[in-house]
């Protein structure tokens, strides 16, 4: 579980994680996320938590990381990775934002449809990460 492999791709994902998602969230799709936004107000931090931001995005790259060791173990290579990535993507962005759309009125259709598709590219850049350092370092 704590290979080496394992931990530098845990510390690549989570700056990925912590760096990409204020690219695409923060930066790319902020404006555009608002004009889609549902009733919900004050749903939003003017300003993130940093440390527990940081806290989930080595979470999040630890299990991402961990899983993807089981997962591709035939054979660690760029293209597993992003696969992986994009199974992972469809599974939290469309998935659970599709659930999320049912239950929960914090963006319309338009935006949790976009934010879906952030998630996967967010899901399958990290997953070429994976890929790229377990095959380079396994």
């Amino acid at each position: 579980m704590f290979s080496k492999s394992n931990i530098i791709s845990t510390l690549v994902t989570a700056v990925w994680g912590y760096f990409g998602g204020w690219l695409i969230w923060g930066t790319l799709l902020k404006d555009f996320l608002s004009e889609h936004a549902g009733g919900a107000t004050g749903v939003m931090r003017e300003m993130p938590d940093r440390v527990h931001l940081i806290i989930g995005c080595l979470i999040v790259a630890f299990v991402f990381s961990t899983i993807y060791k089981k997962w591709g173990s035939d054979g660690y290579s760029i293209s597993s990775g992003l696969t992986y990535g994009i199974w992972v993507g469809l599974l939290l962005g469309l998935g659970e934002g599709m659930i999320i759309y049912a239950v929960k009125d914090v963006s319309d259709l338009t935006g949790t449809l976009v934010n879906a598709g952030a998630g996967v590219v967010f899901y399958a850049v990290m997953g070429l990460l994976a890929g790229l350092v377990y095959n380079k370092t396994s």
